[in-house]
């Protein structure tokens, strides 16, 4: 049976990780704060001290961390993946980063007769518990076919979308459109407060239709209750829209409406919001309007 290593038990890896697990794979886990380990050990996976130290043991590395330098401090830090992978090993990181570093890490990797695939993930906590993940994925496409048996343990959409770095960029795409969907909801659902309506029954009534978005569906119901508890956080979307706007730059093209929620993001990170959900955004609206979502007028 394939070894698979997984590291990094957030918010997206805790639900990949017991997926595999109930999918019968044999995992084991290492991640930088080593508590949150202990789940998995007593849910049957084994612990490493050191990402050498699983990547010595396993064929397949799954890696599930925050930003580009947590990718590359797991991958060629002290102790990290190259240190101890071997030959023949696949590494497939569904972690959310820049596509340029992308192609240069997988390179070297590559160099050591490693795999890689950037496998970016979307879908927030909910998805990844559920095991319905849409996963966007680059690279070469054997390396692909190896790899989906293990993502579809946690994976519902599972795309080839091109070469390594590929991945990385469809997953700015879902970012533009997460984002502008999210500013869309919040837009109307305060247009429908301030109108009088019954936030529910308009979410219900427009859903379904050429109105329906993801965010509106399944974030609506929460902003109109005014539950911000973090699917994924505002911090973390930020990090998103920065690598966004970093491509974006690069290759000379504006992004009007990704560049406005940039900013709104970051009002309210500065207010001490960015723990909340991304879907927090409706709260800088709520400034601008003078209009709160679910208070009476």
């Amino acid at each position: 049976m394939t070894q698979i290593g997984f590291i990094g038990l957030g918010i997206m890896g805790r639900g990949m990780t017991n997926n595999l697990l109930k999918a019968g794979h044999k995992v084991t886990v290492w991640n930088r704060t080593a508590a949150r380990m202990d789940e998995f050990a007593a849910a049957g996976a084994q612990t490493a001290s050191s990402p050498a130290e699983l990547a010595a043991h396993c064929d397949v590395i799954l890696v599930c961390v925050s930003d580009t330098p947590d990718v590359e401090a797991v991958l060629f830090g002290e102790n990290g993946i190259s240190a101890g992978v071997k030959p023949g090993a696949l590494v497939v990181d569904h972690s959310t980063i820049s596509p340029q570093k992308t192609v240069e890490m997988a390179k070297r990797l590559n160099a050591q007769g490693v795999a890689y695939l950037d496998a970016p993930v979307s879908g927030g906590s909910e998805g990844a518990a559920k095991g319905i993940l849409s996963i966007m994925v680059g690279g070469e496409a054997a390396d692909f076919e190896r790899a989906m048996p293990i993502l579809q343990a946690y994976g519902k959409t599972i795309t080839h979308v091109g070469a390594q770095g590929a991945g990385q960029m469809a997953k700015l795409v879902n970012q533009i459109l997460v984002v502008v969907n999210q500013l869309a909801a919040s837009e109307a659902l305060l247009f429908a407060q301030a109108g009088g309506l019954d936030l529910a029954k308009t979410i219900d009534a427009v859903k379904g239709g050429a109105a329906g978005s993801w965010m509106l569906a399944n974030r609506g119901p929460q902003m109109i209750v005014r539950d911000f508890r973090p699917g994924f956080t505002i911090d973390l979307q930020q990090k998103d829209l920065r690598l966004v706007l970093e491509a974006a730059d690069a290759m000379g093209i504006p992004l009007i409406a990704t560049g406005m929620v940039f900013q709104m993001y970051r009002t309210l990170q500065s207010q001490g919001l960015g723990g909340d959900g991304n879907h927090g955004l409706v709260k800088a609206l709520e400034k601008m309007m003078n209009v709160e979502l679910g208070k009476a007028d």
